[in-house]
C-alpha cells in the first residue's frame, strides 16, 4: 500500500549537511552541500524534497513538489479503491424449513460470497426442538453442501445455546 509520509521535507527544513541530489531528469548530481541543493532547485525553478531521509547521506529530488503531491494522493485513492473489507453476513434458518424458504436463503447467502463477504448461518431452536439436534444438523449439512461451489466452511458447525451456527468463507481466487 502507498503511504504518503506525514511530514515530507522540502526546501528549507532539510536540515542535513549533505545531501544526494537527484536532478529534475532523473540524473544523479551527487552528494552536495545542502546551500548548493537549494541552489539547484532555485536555477530550475522548482522545489528540492527528501525524499529517503534514512539514507546516508539523505536522497533529495529537485521536482515539483506540489504535483508531487497530488500524484501520491492519487496512488493513494487508487488502492483505496481497490480495496474490499470482508463483513460476516448472517442468515437465520430454522429445522423446519421450507423448500422454497430454504432455496430463497441460499440465494442469499451465494450472493454475499459473491461480494467476497463472509456468511454465518444460525440454524435458531424453538422450544422443544432443542431436542432434534439431528435435524437441525441435516438442514445445515445440506446448505454446505449446496454452497459448496460458491464458498467453503471456515468454522464447522457449532451448538451455543439453542443457536447452531456455521461459518462459510468465499472461495479464494484462482491465478
Amino acid at each position: 500500500m502507498v503511504v504518503i509520509q506525514k511530514y515530507i521535507r522540502v526546501n528549507e527544513r532539510i536540515r542535513c549537511p549533505e545531501v544526494r541530489v537527484i536532478g529534475p531528469n532523473s540524473e544523479q548530481l551527487g552528494v552536495v552541500v545542502i546551500k548548493r541543493a537549494l541552489e539547484l532547485a532555485q536555477e530550475s525553478e522548482l522545489d528540492l524534497v527528501e525524499v529517503a531521509p534514512t539514507a546516508t547521506p539523505p536522497v533529495c529530488r529537485i521536482m515539483d513538489f506540489s504535483k508531487y503531491k497530488y500524484d501520491q494522493e492519487k496512488k493513494e485513492r487508487r488502492v483505496k479503491r481497490s480495496q474490499h473489507v470482508a463483513q460476516l453476513k448472517q442468515i437465520r434458518i430454522k429445522p423446519h424449513i421450507d423448500e422454497n424458504d430454504f432455496q430463497i436463503k441460499l440465494r442469499q447467502a451465494v450472493s454475499f460470497l459473491e461480494k467476497k463477504d463472509k456468511v454465518k448461518i444460525n440454524l435458531f431452536f424453538r422450544g422443544r426442538e432443542v431436542a432434534y439436534k439431528d435435524l437441525g444438523q441435516k438442514v445445515l449439512d445440506r446448505f454446505i453442501e449446496e454452497i459448496a461451489p460458491h464458498g467453503q466452511v471456515e468454522k464447522p458447525s457449532v451448538m451455543e445455546g439453542r443457536v447452531m451456527s456455521v461459518m462459510i468463507a468465499p472461495l479464494a481466487d484462482k491465478q
